[in-house]
């Protein structure tokens, strides 16, 4: 979040990707979600679907609720929403 707004330090989209990557690693729902948006916002969708279907995973609520919005808009399988669903459940 600080490299994100710059608040104590820099504004730098590199090292705010890294320390998200190094959570998401450990685990972190919401960097994993993070991770998603960051890659949808670049245009690379299918990066940002495995990003939120690990989240949903993980328990992300949000996440969850994109991959029904991308089910529903044909980005997002069946396959891959039903899993996503009953592991979120």
């Amino acid at each position: 979040f600080l490299y994100e707004v710059g608040k104590g330090v820099a504004k730098d989209e590199k090292k705010r990707a890294f320390h998200l990557e190094e959570a998401a690693i450990a685990g972190h729902h919401d960097a994993r979600y993070s991770l998603g948006a960051i890659e949808w916002n670049y245009g690379s969708k299918e990066r940002a679907v495995k990003h939120f279907i690990i989240a949903a995973h993980l328990g992300h609520h949000e996440s969850l609720k994109i991959l029904k919005q991308g089910y529903v808009e044909g980005i997002v399988s069946k396959e891959d929403f039903a899993a996503a669903l009953r592991a979120h459940q």
